[in-house]
């Protein structure tokens, strides 16, 4: 009885490999890319709204100077 569903069984567990693998590659790939694209913007001049600004900034100065 249990030779009958064998083929079953693999082919679910190859399938489940594969989609578990491609997904795996997909994550790595895509973080790769969101790397690339980060550093580009970052060497183009464009920061994150989560770094923290530099005190040399007019617009922070000038706050500060009016408070």
């Amino acid at each position: 009885m249990a030779a009958a569903h064998t083929g079953f069984i693999l082919a679910a567990y190859a399938v489940a490999f594969a989609v578990v693998g491609g997904l795996t590659a997909w994550v790595m790939l895509d973080y790769r890319a969101q790397r690339r694209t980060l550093a580009s913007l970052e060497q183009r001049g464009v920061t994150r709204r989560s770094a923290t600004a530099t005190p040399a900034e007019p617009a922070t100065r000038q706050a500060r100077e009016e408070a």
